[in-house]
């Protein structure tokens, strides 16, 4: 446990924001995405982990001349150098017609899809706006019995998707599409990272066993790999009965 201000006193020289992250268990925000790049920086994160957090840290804007910065959401600014933001500059031209692929792969689930710098690992994250919920404010609200459904509409975060350009499998997924944008394979892999992004940033899936099938069905084809279509299917399925591949193997399946 520590204090505010504590935490002020110990901000790296320059520092202007205190940084935060709102989760379900400490457990959780410690292993969360939002956090890498901080680390990486060695810059301090406060764990919120108490669902009160969510309604004081509304109200509480800035503490000590010091504005509390949520490292799940847009606007975050992590006082890069110059070369640094000339980096980044050269990387959105780079990875612009991937951003676009996405969002027309996603559409309406994602509100813009973005390269950004607060990923150290991870290939991509789902933000939510600067005066929204966070992905733990929608997940309190949506476990009151009470809630007041037009609210929690109004109120629903809107998501905009980050991805790290510096990722292997963000550069493997640009590569497909510069060859082929309408490519089946990446869009797969795209919504396989949209669904993963969910999860890894605090959301919960829409449709669990539409998830689970494409995870299945990923596997299967791994399963297969190196083998002929015939050896493919006399292995033991993992897919569930409800929803078993056609023997297809094709990457084109896991949709």
């Amino acid at each position: 446990m520590t204090s505010l201000k504590d935490y002020v006193s110990r901000m790296k020289e320059g520092q202007k924001d205190i940084f935060f992250i709102t989760g379900e268990s400490r457990s959780a925000v410690a292993k969360s995405p939002f956090v890498e790049a901080l680390i990486k920086k060695d810059i301090e994160v406060l764990y919120m982990v108490d669902p009160i957090d969510e309604y004081v840290i509304q109200q509480m804007k800035e503490y000590s001349e010091k504005k509390l910065k949520n490292c799940t959401k847009e606007g975050l600014d992590l006082e890069t150098t110059e070369d640094e933001k000339k980096k980044l500059e050269e990387q959105k031209a780079k990875f612009e017609p991937l951003c676009k692929v996405i969002k027309d792969t996603l559409g309406d689930k994602v509100e813009k899809v973005l390269v950004g710098s607060r990923l150290a690992n991870s290939p991509c994250v789902l933000l939510t706006g600067e005066h929204g919920w966070s992905a733990n404010m929608e997940r309190i609200m949506k476990a009151q019995a009470l809630r007041d459904a037009s609210t929690s509409s109004y109120m629903v975060s809107k998501k905009s998707m980050e991805i790290n350009p510096e990722n292997d499998i963000i550069s493997e997924l640009k590569r497909k599409t510069d060859k082929d944008a309408s490519d089946n394979i990446a869009k797969n892999l795209i919504w396989l990272l949209y669904e993963t992004s969910l999860l890894t940033s605090g959301f919960s899936l829409d449709d669990p066993s539409s998830f689970a099938t494409r995870v299945y069905k990923m596997i299967k084809l791994g399963l297969s790999d190196g083998r002929s279509d015939s050896e493919a299917d006399d292995a033991p399925s993992l897919i569930p009965e409800t929803t078993t591949a056609t023997g297809n193997s094709k990457m084109e399946d896991v949709d």
